[in-house]
């Protein structure tokens, strides 16, 4: 089999969002898992292919406490990257796909053939289900900048400080840091729209996250203190979506950029509410220039 099974896991109830799944910072952080895991296998490496330009992950399904975790990994050269590295997370128990993830690398093309035979036996075809849908998989442009992007309609969204618990083993922050910020910073998104807390809790609803997608500008070490600038860049009918920046503080040099796909969810029902005509205008009023 093509697919390595590179993470076996559990979601513990301190994993929990407000909507009782699982939080999206813990699935970057098992995808991240999943990587370090396969490059393990397969001797995978950057000096190979050159750094992850971008990680795109959609969620399928939801997964709640108590559940069990599989997530397999394998190389594909049929994807929307020169080569891309497909991470499935699966419910161990039923099978159920419950999210994805593609890592996008662009190496030389002269080294595809050479990439192909090395990775032969670690090579699947590009899943439809993890493709690219509310997001291009185009990684973002990472030459915005503090001053731009607030003087577009972005505002300061959080702050935190990396402390050692935050590092990876190359001694950089990791996915899981920075998607912690992330979250935190998402709420106070939600607020500059008509469907703030008040609103929500009028609807039986939740915040959701539908697709993402990370891409680092540069790295970020214990003791460095971060900001996030965040705003609104789209609507549709039952979705809209948000732009994440994270800047180290101190020079306000830009570190990630998140895009997200997000929807309200009605908690009982667990399925998306669609967006009022008004919340829509109201949305896109507040759309970053």
């Amino acid at each position: 089999m093509p697919a390595h099974d590179t993470l076996l896991s559990l979601v513990n109830a301190w994993e929990l969002d407000e909507n009782a799944h699982l939080n999206v910072q813990f699935y970057f952080s098992r995808f991240e898992e999943s990587e370090r895991q396969f490059r393990l296998m397969t001797g995978f490496s950057e000096s190979l292919v050159g750094a992850r330009r971008v990680r795109h992950v959609r969620y399928h399904h939801e997964a709640q406490s108590g559940t069990l975790l599989r997530v397999s990994a394998y190389v594909c050269f049929d994807g929307p990257h020169i080569l891309t590295i497909v991470h499935e997370m699966r419910d161990a128990t039923s099978g159920t796909l419950i999210a994805t993830a593609i890592d996008g690398y662009n190496p030389a093309l002269e080294a595809a053939r050479t990439l192909r035979t090395r990775f032969k036996d670690s090579q699947g075809p590009m899943p439809e289900a993890a493709a690219p849908r509310g997001l291009s998989a185009t990684p973002a442009s990472l030459r915005s900048t503090l001053d731009g992007i607030l003087g577009s309609g972005a505002e300061i969204s959080h702050r935190a400080t990396v402390l050692s618990r935050h590092l990876g083993a190359d001694g950089k922050a990791d996915d899981g840091f920075v998607l912690g910020c992330f979250t935190e910073a998402a709420p106070f998104v939600w607020e500059r729209t008509p469907l703030n807390r008040a609103t929500l809790a009028s609807m039986q609803a939740g915040r959701v996250a539908v697709e993402m997608k990370l891409s680092w500008a540069g790295p970020v070490k214990a003791g460095d203190s971060v900001i996030v600038a965040s705003g609104i860049t789209g609507c549709q009918a039952s979705t809209f979506s948000m732009r994440h920046h994270l800047f180290e503080a101190r020079t306000a040099r830009l570190v990630a950029l998140c895009d997200a796909v997000v929807l309200p969810m009605h908690q009982e029902t667990r399925k998306a509410i669609k967006l009022g005509a008004d919340h829509r205008e109201a949305i896109l009023r507040i759309k970053m220039d």
